[in-house]
């Protein structure tokens, strides 16, 4: 035991080092192969991957490098730091491949962002380890004195866990005259030795006869196991079973239910009696898993279904049927019986994501990689066969990678976060089996987003209107805008922007919050100087780059009763509204004494002035216009009545808080020759009055026409420019023939407006919340000229 403990480490030691010499590297088609030894310890080196794949160490750590699990315990790891590849734990090759000759651990390694898979396959070659085991030390057979030379008796299999050449390769019989060993290969179930006959025996001369069968494996130095066998020669039963089939095989379909019978064997005996009798067992090799699966009737042969027979386990089963007759010294005739498995479709493709990608920007471009998807099927040929594919609905598709059984989930489309944010990709795989078995397996995959949407303003253009005398510093209005993106993408600034000429001079009073557009007036406005004004807002986002958009706020300014009449006629040298008039005393009813002229700055409502007399000598005599502000004898002049007259006219407007003036006319009454004398001294100093009069009228009426031209000018350069939604349209009212006030009419959408002077259509009704000066208007496009 000594020597054989020393010649096994040698022998191990030697396989050792000579297989750490020769470990190798092989890198094709982005797949690794190394080979080490099996019983490496914990730990042991086994390749540098980062450094055949020629991966930077800084890379491997920032794109995650590792191996993809799968159910059972890793027997490898990668440390991050070196990029080596060390053993989990001690390998047992044994273990691992069980009973393959060629052990082959596949490993997949994957780098993320971007997606990226290598293939790694790791050989662990087997050492010569384990010597060849008989199922027991002794082995007894009884043969008869009449058995011919050329009978066969089989013999049990040595069993050696090793692989390969370190297997059991040979088998050899002790010495002796009457038995010879043959060795019938099995294929992946071994080799079998049978101990075939010679010569005939003779029990009076040897009853009992002792061999020595030895079991030689193929390592270096070889490893041998022994049995003794000891044939005792029985008498006479000279003939023995023979089978009817020179073979036998038969077709079971996978998960054949128990008590399934497969195939039936017979053989027939020609002696008589229990000699003829004939009993079927399973051959003295058959493995023990076999004996699970299948069972045989001890009488009639049938082979019987006991357990789960599953294709993808092993797809055929090879083993020996014995039958022996029931003499005193039986005969026993053994034949092969193949049971090949059929395959059904049982097992549905297997979806397995080895690598996603959890978001994507909605601006990468078709064919952009989402994630690696392994789709396998344990079924094989036609059941196996695999058809994978995204549902419709979604704008994502598969695509084979150059791996068989790998696919890449790829967009087909431009993406759009605004649109959908978030996808479920849900992944199909079906196999051409009948029935097809189908998988599902859903993945959730995030889309990013990208500054690919400009502000949008809720109103474009935007039209606001203020009262005049606004407080200064107060918030007047607000303009908003919404960006479809999310985040800072979606982050609005507010401004306005600064043009050149005379809009700029409006705007450097213009306050806006950069944060909710919320718009402040640095000054207040005075209607009678600025009635409109226009000016444009941008909103950027806070994308990178940066995206904007600009819209244009139209301000309307409305009038207040802010000024009172001013008394243009009688007017004094010394500034005050009084006057003299001196008319004759033969008058008739009705005579034009004079023209009381007034002047209200603000419009509509706001400058319609009234007259009304406040005081007055004589109400009999003298009667007041209430809209032109004309003084009428009410009768003629009688003796008795007063030469002078005073009268007191009150002149205001109809704000809702008037405002008023007044002027004092004094009347004379003289006599006829006065009259016309008088009238030519006042003459010339009436002409000269009339004429600063006149020149008043021609400032105020021409400074109140710039104003008129200069605004319709403005909307007509708004309304080219501008959609046809919103539209402002003045026209000057004319029907007026007393005191100088405004009238203008202007559209708003779909209503008309007018700002009335004294003079109102018929019909006009007062809007609410017009401040009492905005009238609607019927829409009578043809009978009036509109200015745009």
């Amino acid at each position: 035991m000594n020597q054989r403990g020393r010649g096994s480490w040698r022998q191990r030691s030697l396989v050792l080092g000579v297989l750490f010499l020769f470990i190798f590297v092989r890198a094709a088609t982005g797949q690794l192969r190394y080979t080490i030894s099996e019983e490496l310890k914990e730990g042991s080196f086994v390749g540098n991957i980062a450094k055949d794949l020629g991966i930077a160490l800084n890379v491997m750590k920032q794109r995650g490098f590792r191996i993809m699990s799968g159910s059972t315990e890793p027997l490898f790891k990668v440390n991050e730091n070196d990029g080596a590849l060390y053993s989990h734990h001690q390998i047992d090759r044994e273990h691992v491949c069980k009973d393959s000759n060629a052990c082959l651990i596949n490993l997949k390694t994957v780098l993320d962002n971007p997606l990226e898979i290598h293939y790694v396959t790791v050989e662990i070659v087997d050492l010569n380890d384990h010597s060849p085991i008989f199922p027991s030390k002794t082995k007894r057979l009884e043969i008869s004195e009449a058995a011919l030379p050329g009978a066969q008796y089989q013999l049990q299999n040595a069993y050696d866990p090793d692989a390969g050449t370190n297997s059991v390769q040979q088998y050899r019989i002790s010495q002796n005259d009457h038995f010879r060993l043959e060795v019938k290969d099995r294929g992946r179930d071994g080799k079998t030795p049978i101990l075939q006959l010679q010569r005939q025996l003779d029990r009076e001369a040897k009853s009992r006869h002792k061999l020595v069968l030895t079991a030689i494996d193929g390592g270096t130095p070889p490893k041998t196991g022994t049995v003794e066998i000891y044939v005792d020669v029985l008498d006479v039963n000279d003939n023995m079973p023979v089978f009817i089939k020179d073979g036998y095989s038969a077709v079971l379909e996978e998960n054949a239910p128990v008590g399934t019978t497969v195939m039936q064997v017979n053989a027939t005996d020609l002696d008589e009696g229990s000699n003829g009798e004939v009993v079927y067992t399973f051959g003295s090799d058959v493995k023990d898993k076999i004996r699970q699966l299948f069972d045989i009737d001890l009488f009639t042969g049938e082979i019987i279904v006991t357990g789960h027979v599953d294709f993808e386990e092993q797809d055929s089963y090879d083993f020996d049927i014995q039958a022996s007759d029931k003499g005193s010294i039986p005969f026993r005739t053994y034949k092969s019986v193949i049971i090949k498995i059929g395959d059904k479709n049982d097992n549905p493709p297997d979806i397995e994501v080895a690598s996603l990608s959890n978001a994507i920007s909605e601006d990468s471009r078709p064919g952009t990689t989402v994630a690696l998807i392994s789709i396998t099927d344990l079924d094989s040929g036609i059941n196996g066969k695999i058809t994978s594919f995204v549902t419709e609905d979604s704008p994502f598709t598969l695509t084979p990678s150059i791996q068989d059984n790998m696919f890449a989930v790829v967009t087909k489309s431009q993406l759009d976060r605004e649109e959908q944010s978030r996808y479920d990709i849900t992944i199909i795989a079906k196999d051409a089996g009948e029935p097809s078995l189908k998988s599902k397996k859903t993945i959730s995959v995030h889309v990013s987003d990208m500054n690919d949407n400009r502000p949008e303003f809720l109103v474009s253009p935007y039209a606001f209107y203020i009262t005049e005398n606004n407080p200064a510093g107060a918030s007047m209005f607000s303009v908003r805008a919404s960006d479809r993106d999310e985040g800072d993408n979606a982050l609005i600034s507010y401004h306005v922007l600064m043009n050149r000429g005379h809009e700029n001079k409006v705007t450097s009073f213009l306050n806006i919050n950069s944060e909710n557009g919320d718009i402040v007036a640095l000054k207040s406005f005075d209607f009678e100087t600025l009635k409109t004004f226009q000016f444009h807002v941008v909103a950027k986002d806070s994308g990178t780059p940066p995206l904007s958009s600009n819209v244009t706020v139209n301000v309307f300014i409305l009038d207040q009763n802010d000024n009172a009449p001013v008394i243009l006629y009688p007017i004094n040298s010394n500034g005050s509204a009084e006057g003299v008039e001196e008319i004759p005393r033969n008058v008739n009813a009705g005579h034009v004494v004079t023209k009381v002229r007034a002047y209200d700055a603000d419009i509509g409502y706001n400058g319609w002035l009234l007259f009304s007399l406040q005081e007055v000598t004589d109400h009999s005599l003298f009667g007041l216009d209430r809209y032109t502000g004309q003084i009428r004898t009410h009768r003629s002049f009688t003796e008795t009545d007063e030469a002078e007259h005073k009268l007191v006219i009150l002149v205001k407007d109809n704000g809702n808080v008037s405002l008023s003036a007044t002027a004092t006319v004094t009347v004379k009454l003289v006599e006829p020759k006065e009259a016309f004398a008088a009238s030519d001294v006042k003459s010339a100093a009436k002409v000269d009055e009339e004429d600063n009069v006149t020149l008043y009228l021609m400032i105020t009426l021409g400074s109140v026409s710039l104003l008129f031209l200069i605004s319709i000018i403005v909307l007509i350069a708004m309304q080219c420019s501008k959609s046809a939604d919103y539209s402002s349209k003045y026209l000057q009212e004319t029907n007026y023939d007393g005191t100088l006030c405004h009238s203008i009419q202007y559209r708003s959408g779909d209503k008309r407006y007018m700002l009335v002077g004294p003079r109102m259509s018929i019909g006009s009704t007062i809007v609410p919340g017009s401040h009492a000066n905005t009238l609607v208007l019927p829409d009578r496009r043809c009978t009036s000229e509109v200015v745009r």
